[in-house]
């Protein structure tokens, strides 16, 4: 998972995302509350309304309020994230029956809502094929994936994606190691469970630093007692 930083000298041509895609992309609560209505018809995003598909969706939505309750930002990434001082969209790639995004979304949610100047945009992976198409993973239409754009330009600033380091390494090894399914599942969310987001918390504030124009400490504001 590289960080792809593009210069502001370029043009508007490094992303294939346009202000049409931003227009009808959702919102994370609006994301939440869609996958809340499809499951009450027993169905999914998509077009893949299996009782599997549904059932793997109905347990992501238990995921996800887990990883809303227990993601919490330590003072260090609040502190990068109120500094930065360029506006964001950050558009995320995603389908109520994946696994990982499940796992990950709400974190880099809470991340981005830690900043007054970033704003997350969900799209469904499936709807947006020449969005996904353009943003592979190893060939593969890997999700969740974060692309980060200047709000003003819409160039692409960085991307993520579609797991922390160590989790890409444990699905890298298990898939090398022809893993059955239910192991292939029970180990790779295993590591999110212990890890509790932790890692992908580490790796944004890196990941920030690179992305953002951050205000220095002297710049900031003294606090008045």
């Amino acid at each position: 998972m590289k960080t792809k930083t593009i210069s502001m000298t370029e043009t508007m041509s490094n992303t294939v995302i346009t202000s049409e895609h931003l227009a009808k992309a959702m919102t994370y609560t609006q994301y939440r509350e869609l996958i809340d209505t499809l499951l009450a018809e027993n169905k999914t995003t998509g077009t893949n309304h299996s009782e599997a598909m549904v059932e793997y969706t109905r347990m992501n939505a238990q995921r996800m309020r887990r990883v809303e309750k227990t993601t919490v930002l330590d003072n260090e990434l609040v502190d990068l994230m109120l500094s930065v001082q360029n506006k964001m969209i950050w558009v995320i790639l995603t389908e109520a029956w994946c696994g990982d995004a499940a796992q990950t979304v709400p974190a880099l949610v809470k991340i981005a809502d830690a900043s007054p100047l970033i704003e997350v945009k969900l799209l469904l992976r499936d709807e947006n094929p020449e969005v996904m198409d353009a943003y592979l993973t190893n060939g593969g239409r890997s999700i969740p994936k974060l692309i980060v754009l200047d709000a003003d330009t819409l160039e692409e600033i960085g991307t993520w994606g579609p797991r922390p380091e160590p989790a890409q390494q444990l699905f890298m090894d298990l898939k090398a190691q022809e893993a059955p399914y239910k192991e292939f599942v029970e180990k790779l969310h295993g590591w999110y469970g212990k890890d509790r987001s932790q890692t992908l918390l580490q790796e944004f504030k890196s990941l920030i630093r690179d992305w953002a124009r951050l205000q220095s400490p002297e710049e900031q504001p003294m606090e008045r007692f």
